[in-house]
């Protein structure tokens, strides 16, 4: 096992990286999409952590972290100049929005509340974001720089939407407004959980204790969903956690899977995993009416790593924007701060900053659930479900 000094530094900089503070962005706006009768989808609403976050952790009260992501080179590749996205250009969900022929999506915190800015959805992902409830790091002294917003916190800031629209009861019969907002609507859940684990590094809290509560909590949250009348629901797993620079580079050396990454951690987000499936199959019996789609992030991410150079990528652990060996990973120098700089080719590159990953890589991630195998049911079979409906 990694040493409780080794942990905290994984606690720290994966709490630091994620909930650091970013400039406003300049994004396409919804005039500059145009109106098509081919879109499956009139909006998108989006949920999770860093990976799906597109602007949230701007306007945070919790973690004051160091502010690297508002400096160059982060967004250098697709927007050039820095983002709200944790990488250097497009995540997965914005790939997703410009599948559907939508815009990207607006974080909620930044929104406006004006039709014209919500008109194709919202983004209520929020980076460092939690399964459990922020109370129970609380109780369990663990509350230092976590961020305090978790899944139930987005759903409150839905509900809050929804009023905004005019939909003051989901799910009752007869609310146009509601279903003006909900029934042409995709419902992106991206990956959560992570970061329960990452935040009880180092403590008495057991893994199995978190995976029961971010499982128990997160069906809690779709449950939510799906009563207000979610049709058409996308739930990304956990990712291969294992595979990122910061986790290889404070795990030990013989802590190694086939992938050569962390196996414990691997370990850990595919019993995850497995829970969350059997979660969604249960909830597949309890909503028939809906299309549940469970996106395989765990598979999709072991896809590449065994086959890096079909995807083209050159370097599977090193992360582009960072300094120090021997994963040009340093806890405490990280990306966006004056001494470090990022590579010239990110698109070789999986891992972006040590936390999160470089376009290349969600573009190719977003690819495998769009269009590959890696959805269950199959992405298409929902867009058909959609499209046969009148």
């Amino acid at each position: 096992m990694a040493t409780i000094s080794a942990n905290l530094s994984l606690q720290k900089i994966l709490i630091t990286v994620t909930t650091i503070f970013l400039l406003p962005s300049s994004l396409p706006s919804a005039s500059a999409i145009p109106e098509t009768n081919q879109r499956p989808f009139k909006k998108i609403y989006a949920f999770g952590d860093s990976f799906t976050d597109t602007g949230n952790t701007k306007s945070l009260t919790g973690p004051n972290g160091f502010a690297h992501v508002s400096n160059p080179p982060y967004g250098t590749t697709f927007f050039h100049h820095p983002t709200n996205r944790y990488s250097d250009g497009r995540l997965v969900i914005d790939f997703v929005a410009q599948s559907l022929s939508l815009p990207f999506l607006p974080p909620y915190r930044k929104s406006k509340g004006n039709n014209n800015s919500t008109a194709y959805g919202m983004n209520f992902a929020v980076a460092g974001s939690t399964a459990i409830k922020h109370a129970f790091f609380v109780r369990n002294n663990l509350s230092l720089d976590v961020t305090p917003e978790s899944i139930q916190t987005q759903m409150l800031w839905f509900n809050k939407y929804l009023e905004s629209q005019g939909c003051k009861s989901p799910g009752s019969p007869g609310s146009e407004d509601c279903k003006e907002a909900l029934d042409d609507a995709l419902f992106w859940v991206g990956e959560i959980g992570v970061n329960d684990y990452a935040y009880t590094l180092g403590s008495t809290v057991s893994g199995d204790t978190i995976r029961k509560l971010a499982v128990y909590s997160f069906t809690e949250f779709l449950q939510s969903l799906l009563k207000k009348g979610a049709k058409y629901v996308v739930v990304q797993g956990l990712p291969t956690s294992g595979c990122l620079t910061l986790a290889m580079s404070v795990a030990p050396s013989d802590d190694r899977d086939d992938m050569g990454c962390v196996k414990s951690v691997n370990n850990q987000s595919y019993t995850h995993n497995l829970v969350l499936q059997s979660k969604l199959s249960d909830l597949r019996k309890q909503f028939p009416q809906a299309v549940i789609v469970y996106a395989d992030y765990w598979n999709a991410y072991r896809a590449v790593m065994t086959n890096p150079e079909k995807y083209g990528f050159k370097e599977s652990f090193k992360a582009c924007c960072g300094t120090g060996d021997p994963y040009n990973f340093d806890v405490f120098n990280t990306c966006g701060t004056p001494s470090v700089a990022a590579c010239s080719n990110p698109s070789e590159y999986i891992n972006w900053d040590g936390v999160h990953l470089t376009e290349a890589m969600y573009k190719v991630v977003a690819d495998m659930f769009l269009n590959g195998t890696l959805t269950n049911p199959p992405f298409k079979s929902l867009l058909n479900r959609k499209q046969q409906k009148p």
